[in-house]
């Protein structure tokens, strides 16, 4: 029996665009239900929703490389994700793709979403989350954003993120950046600084580590730069591999595959200390836009410079200060799930050329 299909009529700058978008019933978050008579949000209310929010979403996280995480079944237990970098086939001609170089130094087309039908066919592909990079298709290799992911771990919650954000933007501006903030859609925060696309992914790493560092000598207590979740403790970690290349986190607006549907969500600074971002959901915010606006909407208007972090950098560097770990990958054993943080114990089982050391 062939599934059920409707088709969606979506604004496009370029005039109207029909998309087809198949099982619109089917339920992507069943838990989000409010009560009787509803089973959750279904495909074709996130496909609304996509197209509500499509303005701040492209502003956001368009005219960009971005990864699609796709889910077949939902938001369940048990249904697996995968990731679309590259336009699979039969991709129809209003989704753009730019060549990117990898780390790996392997070259590849990578999607880019520049119209609200894109971002719709992305949902017609069970996409739920959407990961930019931080460059323009434009210039893949030098970016716009310097990111910095602020990461509660056990022991410490949103409350703890956001006194660590404050924290952050008071040194980013005295860096001479304007920091902009969003909920990470689970329990942690998101700082971004639009910045001149004057240097490749390298440098602002080495930005945001001179940023990170300058934040844990003032507070030593509440945050860590330690890569290893066994030397973290009770504090905010502040993810410094967010900048690289090959690393990207969900974008502004965009769903999170969690039970609740919620949504990476832009804030303004005065309201911070009071959000909760449980309350930032896939239903909650086309009224909160329409309220209040986008608060990133004009994040672009002022890019700042990281020379004055680079010149951290460099002073660091001079007091024995040097680079830091990067992302390891290591071999994982039948069975075992995705490593989410990175385990020291787990990596010293294995050896340069990825085979397991005996204990």
């Amino acid at each position: 029996m062939a599934s059920e299909r409707v088709t969606l009529t979506v604004s496009d700058p370029e005039g109207d665009r029909d998309v087809d978008l198949s099982s619109p019933n089917k339920v992507i978050w069943p838990e989000a239900a409010t009560g009787s008579g509803d089973d959750g949000i279904t495909k074709a209310e996130l496909a609304d929703y996509v197209q509500t929010v499509a303005t701040p979403f492209l502003n956001a996280n368009g005219h960009r490389p971005v990864s699609l995480e796709r889910f077949r079944n939902g938001v369940k237990a048990g249904s697996e994700a995968f990731f679309s970098k590259n336009p699979p086939k039969g991709t129809p001609d209003f989704v753009d793709a730019v060549t990117v170089t990898y780390n790996s130094g392997r070259q590849h087309p990578q999607i880019v979403l520049n119209r609200p039908s894109a971002i719709v066919w992305a949902v017609q592909m069970n996409t739920i989350v959407f990961h930019p990079w931080a460059s323009l298709a434009s210039d893949t290799d030098n970016p716009i954003e310097l990111r910095i992911d602020l990461d509660p771990q056990p022991g410490t919650d949103f409350k703890d993120a956001v006194t660590a954000a404050h924290g952050l933007r008071e040194v980013l501006r005295e860096a001479d950046l304007e920091p902009f903030i969003k909920t990470s859609g689970n329990r942690g925060l998101h700082v971004f600084c639009p910045i001149t696309p004057a240097h490749e992914f390298l440098d602002v790493r080495h930005a945001v580590i001179a940023a990170g560092r300058e934040l844990e000598r003032r507070m030593p207590d509440q945050v860590t730069m330690n890569w290893w979740k066994e030397e973290r403790g009770e504090r905010i970690f502040i993810d410094f591999n967010q900048a690289n290349r090959d690393r990207t986190m969900a974008g502004a607006y965009s769903p999170r595959a969690l039970p609740a549907a919620t949504v990476s969500t832009p804030v303004e600074w005065d309201e911070l200390d009071d959000v909760d971002p449980m309350t930032f959901t896939v239903r909650s915010i086309p009224a909160r836009l329409a309220d209040v606006g986008d608060p990133w909407a004009r994040i672009q208007d002022n890019p700042g410079r990281i020379d004055t972090l680079l010149g951290w950098w460099e002073r660091d560097l001079e007091n024995g200060l040097g680079e830091l770990s990067f992302p390891p990958e290591f071999p994982k054993m039948p069975g075992e799930p995705p490593r989410v943080q990175p385990s020291k114990r787990v990596a010293e089982n294995w050896d340069a050329e990825g085979n397991r050391i005996d204990d």
